[in-house]
């Protein structure tokens, strides 16, 4: 699934340069405007307080054959630690990347900076990537507050973004961890997040992830049952479609096998109703178009 917006509050991460996000951080850390260096891959430790956990490996060799057969061609920035090795500052994946690709050495920006600036540059970094997922955002926000101890008013000066944004991101921690998963793996979507916070037991949220993830419930129907459960049991409206008749089955069964597709019939005590036609995907829909085309003909 495509990552959606939460709605307001919930914008794309900017692509401004790190020094317009880090300040006074930046400035500290680049005061000696240190020249690219190449370092042995050997002696080169990624920073053990990287926000990123997880790196997508198909992505990884991609990059590392385009290194193998270019080169990298933006280097990594690394401090210097005891024992004359370095510890990476951004870039991990570059330097992954790298090491896949068998190379020996690495261009890399070697700055001074202290454990506070490195850990708030790799946040800050990460934040800025635009294919992380809500929680990976949420976290690297909550790190930044916590570690760096900042307040969402102050995190909203250094990073450039709004105080409502970061809250509602940090919010999307308050679910339960089996909705967190399934947004990280995109099984559902943000904006279904977005309706799920709204709803305050966390068994209900549970039970209307499992709905989410069996019935495939969009959002505007995740918000009606959300709306349903909040409301009670004596909210909801009654019935008022005719059970279904035998032939009404029967013919939802033909139609389903002629279209190769779910089909659903109703008719309410007027006799008025609708037939919904199922599909999941484009090419589904093009099937049902193309029968359609042959029943005119």
């Amino acid at each position: 699934m495509k990552k959606q917006a939460l709605g307001r509050g919930f914008d794309k991460i900017g692509n401004g340069g790190l020094a317009d996000l880090l300040g006074d951080a930046t400035k500290n850390i680049n005061e000696n405007n240190p020249s690219i260096n190449e370092i042995s891959i050997s002696l080169i430790d990624p920073n053990p307080d990287q926000p990123r956990t997880a790196f997508d490996e198909e992505a990884l060799n991609e990059l590392s054959i385009s290194i193998a057969q270019f080169g990298l061609i933006q280097p990594i920035t690394v401090r210097q630690t005891a024992n004359g090795r370095y510890q990476i500052i951004s870039g991990e994946r570059r330097w992954r990347a790298s090491k896949l690709a068998n190379k020996e050495t690495i261009p890399a920006y070697v700055r001074t900076a202290g454990d506070e600036d490195v850990l708030f540059l790799a946040l800050t970094e990460n934040i800025q990537r635009q294919d992380l997922d809500p929680i990976e955002i949420a976290l690297s926000y909550q790190r930044l507050m916590n570690e760096c101890n900042l307040t969402q008013e102050a995190l909203s000066d250094k990073v450039g973004k709004q105080r409502s944004t970061i809250a509602n991101y940090v919010r999307l921690l308050k679910l339960p961890d089996a909705i967190q998963v399934a947004l990280r793996q995109s099984k559902i979507t943000t904006g279904h997040a977005k309706a799920l916070i709204t709803v305050e037991d966390a068994n209900d949220q549970t039970f209307l992830l499992e709905r989410i993830l069996t019935e495939g419930l969009s959002v505007r129907q995740l918000e009606e049952a959300a709306n349903e459960l909040k409301a009670g049991p004596k909210a909801k409206k009654p019935n008022k479609n005719k059970p279904k008749n035998n032939d009404f089955v029967e013919l939802e069964s033909k139609l389903g096998s002629m279209f190769n597709s779910k089909v659903q019939l109703s008719c309410n005590e007027k006799g008025a109703g609708k037939l919904v036609i199922s599909f999941k995907n484009d090419d589904e829909l093009q099937q049902i178009i193309g029968l359609f085309d042959q029943l005119n003909k």
